[in-house]
């Protein structure tokens, strides 16, 4: 209980404090080749200008849309024609006595303003709406969503890429201290007071070391692609990264992680919204085949009228509106059942969201206290290793040991540090998962 009491006071470490630097800033943001950047200064770049997040800005802006669309069923439709049609023959009428009669003029013109709106549609368009800025409040958080995960891989690429740069500048140590002594053991064998074994064995070391180094620079420029791309840059952009492992955050009960990451994760509270959205979206099938009552009003000029056809006259019609649904070939018994089974399924949904995220927090919490463990572990090691090697360099000075017994304490040095700074890293790493897995919200 103590351990956790001492992983949870900074617990919250990087992954949740670079959160408070996601507001965005003004685009356009460069970054120079060799410029040394920090994880705060990296975030504001891909969590303003990365091409998801600009993708879930757009659905925001689409489910607006669609909000407004559903709203447009509040407001009546006003629109306008005028045209002209020719007729001939025209219907034409002879009464004894009284005379000849044409009934229709041959140019027919007319010019009218016409208006309908829905008056009542029993709840059609309220649920509509309801419906649309259900939509729009899910866009509006996966941005949150996507943001988490841009966070995530943004961290562990950076951190990443400080543990290579690290221990390349270990490597290269280590490397210059083998130069030294096969420098040193070739003058030796020189004067026949070393032997060729000793020489062959210091070689092979020193190109084991250039090998490994090898390595961890096609690492960094793997890991520095993955950020240049994150950051819309070249893949063969210099970048270096700078900053300082963890930042203190107020702590989580280590007994109430599960819990609160079940209260504040995006993951979580998206699964409950898409139930809430099914939910609106059966209702909305509910009513689609209610009646509508609309009135509709139509006005202009026109020519035809008797006794004097040619005469452009006002005219007006107005009147009043009901469609109902008699039979919909099934369609709404149809698809209220697909409605219901997407309320099922969203139910499904959660409850295998509320699975994963209880078995990640628990291994994340897992990982932060063994990569704790290795730290300790490590800085021990790294303390014995450097007795090690002073209690082998007098025992070299005296002439107690050979100069591959003195390789052999500096290299376990230099692996010891390694292993101390790959162990604080992955603590970084896995402070990060844990703050995110919990779903610490952005500042």
């Amino acid at each position: 209980m103590n351990l956790k009491k001492l992983i949870f006071s900074v617990v919250c470490l990087a992954g949740i404090s670079m959160y408070g630097f996601s507001k965005p800033q003004p685009e356009g943001t460069a970054f120079s080749a060799g410029d040394s950047l920090s994880l705060p200064r990296i975030l504001q770049q891909v969590l303003t200008s990365y091409p998801t997040v600009a993708k879930a800005m757009d659905a925001i802006q689409a489910a607006e849309a669609g909000v407004g669309l559903a709203k447009s069923g509040y407001y009546p439709n006003i629109g306008a024609d005028a045209g002209y049609t020719r007729i001939d023959p025209v219907p034409e009428l002879t009464i004894p006595e009284l005379g000849h009669f044409v009934m229709a003029p041959n140019n027919n013109y007319n010019a009218s303003v016409f208006i309908h709106e829905n008056v009542y549609d029993f709840e059609k368009t309220r649920r509509s709406v309801e419906l649309e800025k259900s939509s729009k409040e899910l866009s509006e958080r996966n941005l949150d969503l996507v943001r988490q995960r841009l966070t995530l891989i943004t961290s562990v690429s950076y951190y990443t890429l400080i543990y290579l740069q690290e221990a390349i500048k270990i490597k290269e140590t280590q490397i210059a201290t083998l130069q030294k002594h096969l420098d040193f053991v070739t003058r030796k064998e020189q004067t026949g007071s070393a032997t060729q074994y000793e020489i062959l064995s210091t070689q092979v070391r020193l190109s084991n070391a250039e090998n490994q180094k090898v390595d961890l620079e096609a690492s960094r420029l793997t890991q520095q692609a993955i950020l240049n791309s994150l950051l819309g840059l070249p893949m063969v952009t210099n970048l270096k990264v700078q900053g300082s492992f963890i930042s203190s955050q107020p702590e989580i009960r280590p007994d109430s992680l599960i819990i609160y990451a079940l209260n504040h994760r995006y993951e979580m509270v998206m699964a409950r919204l898409k139930e809430e959205h099914a939910r609106l979206h059966l209702r909305s099938v509910r009513v689609m085949d209610n009646p509508t009552l609309s009135v509709f009003a139509k006005g202009g000029i026109n020519n035809g009228y008797f006794p004097d056809l040619d005469k452009l006259t006002p005219n007006l019609a107005a009147g009043i509106g009901f469609n109902a649904t008699i039979f919909d070939a099934t369609r709404k018994h149809n698809t209220i059942k697909i409605a219901n089974s997407e309320i099922s399924m969203a139910k499904n949904e959660t409850e295998q969201t509320s699975r994963d995220i209880s078995a990640e927090v628990f291994q994340n919490e897992t990982n932060l206290i063994a990569s704790l463990k290795k730290i300790d572990q490590s800085d021990l090691q790294v303390k014995q290793a450097n007795e090690a090697l002073n209690l082998a360099a007098i025992s070299f000075k005296t002439g107690a040991i050979t100069n591959l017994d003195l390789l052999d304490a500096e290299t376990a040095l230099e692996e010891s540090r390694v292993n101390l700074l790959r162990a604080r890293i992955e603590f970084a790493i896995n402070v990060v998962r844990l703050n995110i897995s919990v779903g610490r919200p952005i500042q």
